[in-house]
């Protein structure tokens, strides 16, 4: 709604806009337009009212036809008022929400809400994720308002609608406003408390304390990497969970974890950018000393990422298989790690952030595919579940777990020892029943704990029998 609401009022300000470009005198045939100043959009009324465009056969400073300035030097080109206002309102709004981010931090707050297994309220599940996007897209236009000069100064950014002027900051702030403002709320009816409060600090988290420290202290990846963190906790408690519980934790630390490889691989690639808005990332402070600090915190924070798995494993919150699946995942990303540590050239650090990129949603994937709460089948078994969309949704992670055991060497070996034994003892099938037809990897508590009592009873009478030999 708060959206839709910016949108029209935007479009009010250009249709106003076209009225006055009546008034515009345009060079005639022949000539052409060489520069075109800057719109400014005043913040009147609803809308913005686009004050004037000027031509001129030169540019102000001097320059021949056709040469190029950076974009730190050279006000960006505004739109044109005969344009259709969709053509450039829309994107303008995409881009100061930042949308592909928002679509990530949505992603990672659903990851957190079917971490906690069935059965599922789909309505509190859409209340989650837009009440999400859209306190993700008043944190991202609240940035972008209050680092507008630096944006000006890198090449990066200087395509972004404040810049170019295609916004006004007053029509950015009333999107800022209302995005926060109905996100917050969507969470707090749609959801929870805590799960709004958490939505609203980190808007405040992101756009405040982030973006201040960002061209003061390093400090700022850190606090940068709360905020990534924040989303599935956000999802977690949604569904029901406490922020305090072990999976919201797991699920926090891992996006927190994840997110200095990420980063610092791209930091890196666009260092001298970075550099040029003022902004004290690690790799900007690290170039006379050619990217060993940049080296070694994606190293570090790539091994403490390959740690997660296991631990959740440790913490029977996933099954073993994940420890397994996270050993393989967490391989690539050290070898693509050790590769940019080795040669710290941009093409290594694009192998390590384009790895980030699949990394995260497989790992989401598997620990959902791995939770012991989607094994709970007296939880899966309530009255809700019976619903078409709950009722596939297990379906389908049930599917793809068989498809899963029918991929694991273990069970494979495990289940043809199985039907070898079952032909050699004809109908005799308890001891196929009892050992078989299990990955010896797939273990429960119960039955790690008897694995663990014939163990001991092994080894004592073991022990008895050396002695008697010694006697």
């Amino acid at each position: 709604m708060a959206t839709t609401t910016a949108i029209l009022l935007l479009r009010q300000g250009t249709n106003r806009s076209r009225n006055a470009a009546i008034m515009i005198n345009f060079p005639t045939s022949g000539a052409t337009l060489s520069h075109i100043q800057r719109a400014s959009w005043s913040s009147s009324g609803a809308g913005g009212v686009l004050r004037s465009f000027s031509s001129a056969s030169s540019s102000p400073s001097g320059m021949s036809k056709g040469e190029e300035t950076s974009p730190s030097t050279t006000s960006p080109q505004a739109i044109s008022p005969d344009q259709n206002s969709s053509d450039h309102i829309i994107p303008s709004i995409l881009e100061l929400s930042k949308a592909k981010l928002s679509t990530l931090v949505v992603s990672t707050a659903s990851f957190g809400f079917l971490a906690a297994g069935g059965p599922i309220s789909w309505p509190t599940l859409a209340a989650c994720c837009a009440g999400t996007a859209l306190c993700s897209s008043s944190a991202s236009t609240w940035n972008q308002i209050f680092e507008v000069e630096r944006d000006t100064k890198m090449k990066r950014t200087a395509h972004r609608p404040l810049v170019k002027g295609t916004i006004s900051p007053a029509n950015a702030k009333l999107l800022g406003t209302m995005t926060g403002v109905t996100g917050g709320t969507v969470l707090l009816y749609g959801t929870d408390p805590i799960t709004a409060m958490l939505g609203v600090g980190n808007i405040a988290l992101y756009s405040g304390l982030y973006t201040y420290l960002k061209p003061r202290s390093e400090i700022n990846t850190w606090v940068g990497a709360v905020v990534g963190a924040i989303p599935p906790v956000m999802g977690w408690t949604a569904a029901g969970g406490s922020p305090l519980d072990t999976e919201a934790l797991l699920m926090g630390s891992t996006l927190f974890l994840w997110q200095f490889p990420h980063f610092f691989a791209l930091s890196w690639m666009h260092r001298i950018d970075y550099g040029r808005g003022g902004f004290q990332m690690v790799p900007v402070n690290d170039i006379q000393t050619k990217g060993d600090r940049t080296a070694g915190l994606i190293m570090r924070y790539t091994g403490y990422l390959s740690t997660v798995p296991i631990l959740s494993t440790v913490l029977d919150v996933t099954s073993p298989m994940f420890a397994i699946e996270g050993i393989a995942l967490n391989a690539y990303a050290f070898y693509v790690a050790k590769q940019f540590d080795n040669e710290r050239s941009n093409s290594n650090a694009r192998k390590v952030f384009l790895t980030s990129l699949w990394y995260l949603p497989s790992f989401m994937v598997l620990f959902i595919l791995h939770s012991k709460t989607w094994k709970n089948e007296e939880k899966l078994d309530d009255e809700n579940a019976k619903e078409e969309w709950n009722a596939l949704l297990k379906k389908w992670i049930s599917d793809v777990r068989s498809k899963g055991k029918e991929l694991c060497v273990h069970e494979v070996v495990i289940s043809k020892t199985a039907a070898e034994e079952q032909n050699s003892h004809g109908d005799d099938k308890e001891g196929v029943t009892n050992g078989g037809n299990k990955c010896p990897v797939m273990f429960s508590k119960s039955t790690a704990k008897s694995s663990v009592e014939v163990a001991k009873k092994t080894a004592a009478n073991a022990t008895k029998g050396i002695e008697v030999e010694k006697q």
